[in-house]
């Protein structure tokens, strides 16, 4: 069950599209499993010797079952190849593994019903340990190399312990003890040893240098630097880059506060990195509240001395409220009411991240708005992902909202572009912030025209038809 999990979660992570991933591994797996309890049959004597085979074989292709998806992913071009090999071979000797113990445990006890039993309600609770450690205890603490060696070394220390508990029914009992002994420690070593080798791959994954590497609870966030480009990443996909983030969040944050009404209260979703917030705190009357679901990204964004000389010490702000929860939630519980609500969370390039642009959501949004109030969404590239940014553009509009469209060149992402809302029609009020630096008065009607190439058609994206993932997950594909 872990390595199915290791193998479906570094495979979202790097190639995207996460429910293709874990199908593909739990479909494959279950057909492997079957093909190895089919060859099983042929398996007529040596059961000793086959069961530790089949154990050190598992531990050894589990065991560097991450490391080797890394490595496919950075120096061969058919990464897909190499995870469905791991999947076949350790699905095929998982599959091998029960007929061979039922045979093992039937020559001594002569009892069918007992030995079928005690295997399969062993097997199925260990399943279920397996599937609630990984997310909430393995993977958090140990990361991915260092989760794969443990397992790995739990089924290498399985067959050191069956070779000599039971040397003596196996052929060159000597030659077994030695390599599994080795090989155990090895796998032991390697996972002392992971948070180094994490290290040097994610050095090779990221062009720049890493200086911070870090697996919370929800995600793995890391930090590049080179020169004076300093850029976090959230399961690798890039969120800003010190260089022209300002752009973004000047975009972000003044046009919809230049279009509203009211700018008193602001609650902002995601933007756990503080640089949105540092742009809303330069109206002295406004507050705002921070809702991110990972406390260990404000944390490092209040305390990094890199991050906060980019936020200025917003999170430290006495006006802004920090909310680590899920935005969702947050909105289906909150009672407040807010004079513009800005989405900035990241694409919606998995299943959880897109339930946060369904219609249900940005109808939570409209009704946390006053009513005059603003909602904005940051909403992808109309260029590069045309079919995503026009999805949650319709979206927003079957809430019954008047939506206005804009976008404009990031450096490091490329054209961006963003949805404001608004139950009124939308008519600017205020003028920009006199301290910008890429955004100004004569510039910003250019800001809400589009070209011939980045207009499609494209439909709703709602809880029940989540469309807007593939259209994201398309754009992707052809983009790489």
């Amino acid at each position: 069950m872990v390595y199915e999990l290791i193998i479906s979660a570094v495979s979202s992570y790097l190639v995207g599209n996460s429910t293709l991933q874990y199908s593909i591994t739990i479909g494959l797996y279950m057909c492997a499993l079957g093909l190895g309890s089919f060859l099983s049959k042929f398996i007529r004597k040596n059961l000793f010797n086959w069961f530790a085979n089949v154990e050190i074989g598992i531990g050894i292709i589990g065991g560097l079952s991450s490391l080797l998806l890394f490595l496919a992913n950075l120096h061969l071009q058919s990464y897909a190849l190499v995870m469905y090999l791991e999947i076949i071979i350790i699905g095929t000797f998982a599959g091998l593994e029960i007929p061979l113990l039922t045979r093992i445990i039937e020559e001594d006890r002569k009892d069918l019903r007992v030995t079928i039993s005690s295997i399969f309600s062993f097997d199925y609770i260990g399943g279920l340990i397996g599937s609630i450690a990984f997310p909430m205890v393995l993977l958090p603490h140990l990361g991915y190399f260092a989760t794969a060696a443990l397992v790995g070394s739990l089924n290498l220390l399985a067959a050191v312990l069956i070779i000599f508990r039971y040397s003596a029914r196996l052929r060159n009992a000597g030659f077994y003890r030695v390599v599994s002994v080795l090989l155990l420690c090895s796998m032991a070593i390697g996972m002392l040893f992971a948070e180094n080798v994490g290290q040097t791959i994610e050095n090779g994954l990221y062009r720049d240098n890493v200086i911070l590497n870090q697996q919370t609870e929800y995600q793995k966030i890391v930090m590049t630097r080179h020169k004076d480009d300093t850029r976090l990443y959230l399961d690798g996909n890039c969120q800003f880059s010190s260089m022209d983030e300002y752009r973004y969040h000047e975009a972000l944050v003044h046009i919809p506060m230049a279009y509203a009404q009211q700018r008193e209260k602001v609650l902002l979703l995601g933007g756990g990195d503080g640089l949105a917030a540092r742009e809303l705190l330069k109206y002295p009357d406004t507050t705002v509240t921070l809702v991110d679901l990972d406390s260990a990204m404000t944390t490092l964004c209040q305390e990094h001395p890199q991050i906060t000389a980019l936020n200025e010490g917003a999170l430290q702000s006495d006006r802004v409220t920090i909310i680590n929860t899920d935005a969702y939630e947050y909105l289906e519980s909150c009672t407040e009411l807010y004079d513009l609500i800005i989405v900035d969370l990241p694409d919606p390039n998995n299943e959880a991240l897109s339930k946060l642009y369904t219609n249900i959501f940005y109808r939570l949004c409209s009704s946390r708005l006053t009513d005059s109030g603003i909602l904005n969404v940051q909403s992808t590239s109309p260029y590069y992902a045309s079919k995503a940014f026009w999805c949650i553009h319709n979206t927003i509009q079957s809430e019954e909202m008047e939506v206005l469209p804009y976008h404009l060149q990031v450096p490091a992402f490329g054209d961006w572009g963003f949805n404001m809302a608004s139950r009124t029609p939308l008519t600017q009020h205020h003028a920009l912030p006199e301290d910008t630096r890429y955004l100004t008065e004569e510039s910003l009607p250019a800001l809400f025209m589009f070209g011939k190439d980045e207009m499609t058609e494209a439909g709703i994206n709602q809880l029940t038809r989540p469309v807007l993932i593939q259209y994201y997950n398309e754009a992707a594909r052809a983009w790489q």
